[in-house]
């Protein structure tokens, strides 16, 4: 009862330091502080073609709890009995399931309506044995009983008047023995015992309610599968409870109810005028509302917010209504409709809602505050970004501590960036198009899981072109460009100007960002121009002719590539930034080589090129470029790993100009 004591003061006064420290702040990132200050514990039709694969994919959990007496005397300690079904994946005798040991002790295991099981609880692990080998496809349904201990453990929460569970990363494990991995999305059947003065919120609707003197028992229903890390149990004494009805866009006659829990003097005006139009604007953007009901849950010791499946728990400040319920709303389409596949893909939760609170502002106040919300992003990410890339391959296997893997500015700010540089990279209506495609994909995503590849595959499908080339060096790649570009102005007589500009990344810890760049070239006219160009490869050059005279160049002028950081030379001659007079094609280099070499080339003008390697019979062997460019140096790579050793021939065709050269491969 002292440690009780002791955590309720520690929960007041966490309150108190919120009102002042947090109010202001965006949604994503109070999210990321609650997240990142947790304690933890360290079916394949429902994931997308990527997502890991398991021995067995639970298809739903069925819960008994009786946390009656947590409500009545604040202990946290409860008796559970859990049925789980699941389909064999591969050929067992047995599982494996996440169990938390100091939180929850198993008690038996026997399989549902048949004999006792044998199993043991070690390092966090119950190891179930089975009564045969089981094949692939038959389902298994397995009964447990188990208790919680009276500890506090971070995942399942009591108060004098509350009791809510907060499972993020692996909390659910905490609270009932389960697979406790993204991947694995299942129904939910939960039946909870409270004091009948209690209203208690779960996962999908509310089948049923039975009161017995001063007893209730609340069974909720989840229709649609969700991870274990969002399943959820919020409740109170004395909870008030309003109800928004949301009128579906493909039949206004039906509706899903909104359920709203909160405490006695809290405010909820703010949250309970606004859900309704976001409902319908996340709707016009990503699809239609996907579940049968949702809400949220206003718990005062809760900082930030959390995106339990159809219930979400905030902090009683329900006036930050852009700020964080924007945020958490969004999770229901990214992070709980589509969840990520492994913790390496959490930007695909975090990124997404965290641009979403911007598309949201965009909505219902415009472009410049979408901007500048961005901007506020890409802020917080060079102001504290800690140098590795959003995807780490590793996450996927173990996965890292809450502070690493909500990292602000990377999870959330630079995830929400790059989704701004994909929509300037592929255009609004490509952009939007490919959002919602992915979000609606019944057959590969929507209430199924989803990886970092599969959402490359998908949107590279919608836009037509291969972005993995996108993905791959601002999600998998650490840090950001650096840019050292300069540009010149030359009068080449008779009323006719030229612009020269070359774009230079110095490489800094990170890789050659390839990006469309727009520059504003203004003139003494007045009028200014905006052209824009693919900066493909490195140390590119550009030459633009005018028949007026131009005044300045002004690169990213609408500073669409957020996360850079860019210098512009001015007054660099044309002789100094090296603007060729003739087409050539150099020696490629090196020669001999294995089994990578560059082939370099200029135009001095703009021109339709193709760049092809043949083999001594004349046969094609690999077309390296066939597109028009712009006047410059150009370089290439031909990576010819899987070709044998000899002689081979590269030709240039641009304009008039022809030329082939001999090189020579040996392995």
């Amino acid at each position: 009862m002292k440690k009780i004591t002791v955590l309720l003061i520690f929960f007041i006064i966490g309150t108190s330091v919120f009102a002042q420290d947090y109010v202001g702040m965006r949604g994503s990132e109070i999210c990321s502080r609650n997240k990142q200050n947790r304690t933890s514990f360290v079916n394949p039709a429902d994931l997308s073609p990527n997502t890991p694969r398991h021995s067995y994919d639970v298809l739903n959990y069925k819960l008994n709890l009786d946390i009656y007496n947590c409500f009545k005397t604040a202990v946290n300690s409860f008796t559970g009995s859990e049925i789980v079904t699941f389909r064999v994946d591969s050929t067992l005798n047995s599982i494996k399931m996440n169990a938390v040991n100091a939180s929850i002790v198993v008690d038996s295991v026997r399989l549902n309506g048949g004999a006792n099981l044998a199993f043991t609880q070690n390092a966090n692990i119950l190891n179930i044995t089975l009564d045969r080998t089981y094949n692939v496809n038959e389902v298994v349904n397995i009964y447990l009983k188990y208790h919680h201990n009276n500890i506090y453990d971070g995942s399942f929460n009591v108060t004098s008047d509350y009791v809510y569970t907060d499972c993020e990363p692996e909390g659910a494990r905490k609270w009932f023995p389960c697979w406790d991995r993204p991947s694995d999305k299942a129904t939910f059947d939960i039946t909870v015992k409270v004091p009948s003065n209690v209203k208690i919120g779960s996962n999908g609707r509310l089948a049923d309610s039975t009161v017995l003197a001063d007893t209730i028992w609340y069974r909720w229903i989840s229709r649609d599968p969700l991870s274990t890390y969002l399943a959820v149990l919020t409740g109170k004494t004395g909870y008030n409870l309003d109800i928004v009805w949301w009128h579906k866009l493909s039949n206004p006659a039906d509706s899903i109810p909104i359920y709203l829990y909160y405490g006695t003097g809290e405010n909820i005006a703010p949250t309970k005028n606004a859900i309704g139009n976001m409902t319908t604007i996340y709707s016009q953007l990503f699809g239609e509302h996907p579940f049968e009901k949702n809400g949220f849950a206003s718990v005062p010791y809760f900082i930030g917010g959390m995106e339990n499946q159809t219930l979400t728990t905030i902090m009683p400040h329900w006036n930050l209504v852009v700020s964080l319920i924007s945020h958490e709303y969004a999770h229901q389409w990214f992070g709980d409709m589509i969840t990520c596949g492994t913790w390496a893909d959490i930007w695909l939760n975090e990124g997404f809602a965290t641009y979403c609170d911007a598309l949201y502002q965009e909505q219902i106040s415009g472009y410049d505050l979408y901007k500048q919300n961005i901007s506020h992003h890409a802020s917080d990410y060079f102001g504290t970004n800690p140098g590795w890339p959003i995807y780490n391959p590793s996450w996927a296997i173990t996965t890292p501590p809450e502070g690493t893997l909500f990292d602000n500015a990377i999870t959330y700010c630079k995830g929400s960036c790059v989704l701004h540089m994909l929509r300037y990279t592929i255009g609004d209506s490509l952009f939007f198009a490919a959002l919602k495609a992915y979000a609606t994909d019944t057959v590969n995503f929507k209430m199924k899981c989803a990886v970092t590849d599969d959402f490359t595959a998908k949107i590279s499908s919608v836009a037509g072109q291969d972005l993995t080339w996108f993905i791959d060096q601002w999600v998998k790649q650490p840090n950001h460009p650096q840019y050292q570009n300069t540009y010149g102005i030359s009068n080449l007589g008779g009323g006719n100007w030229r612009v020269s500009f070359k774009a230079y990344q110095t490489l800094s810890n990170t890789t050659f960002h390839k990006m469309p760049i727009v520059l504003k070239i203004s003139f003494t006219t007045g009028s200014d121009t905006l052209i824009r160009v693919m900066n493909d490869v490195n140390n590119q050059q550009y030459v633009f002719n005018f028949n007026r005279q131009p005044t300045s160049l002004a690169f990213d002028p609408n500073n669409d590539i957020v996360l850079k950081n860019a210098t512009l030379t001015v007054g660099v001659n044309e002789i100094e930034i090296g603007i060729p007079e003739k087409y050539s094609l150099s020696q490629n280099y090196p020669n001999p080589f294995n089994p990578s070499t560059e082939i370099s080339y200029v135009l001095p003008k703009n021109s339709f090129v193709t760049l092809k390697v043949y083999d001594p019979t004349g046969k094609l062997v690999s077309t390296l470029v066939s597109e028009q460019k712009a006047a410059g140096k150009y370089r290439v790579e031909w990576n010819a790993s899987d070709i044998p050793s000899g002689a081979y021939f590269y030709t240039i065709n641009a304009g008039d100009y022809s030329e082939t050269k001999r090189m020579i491969l040996i392995k």
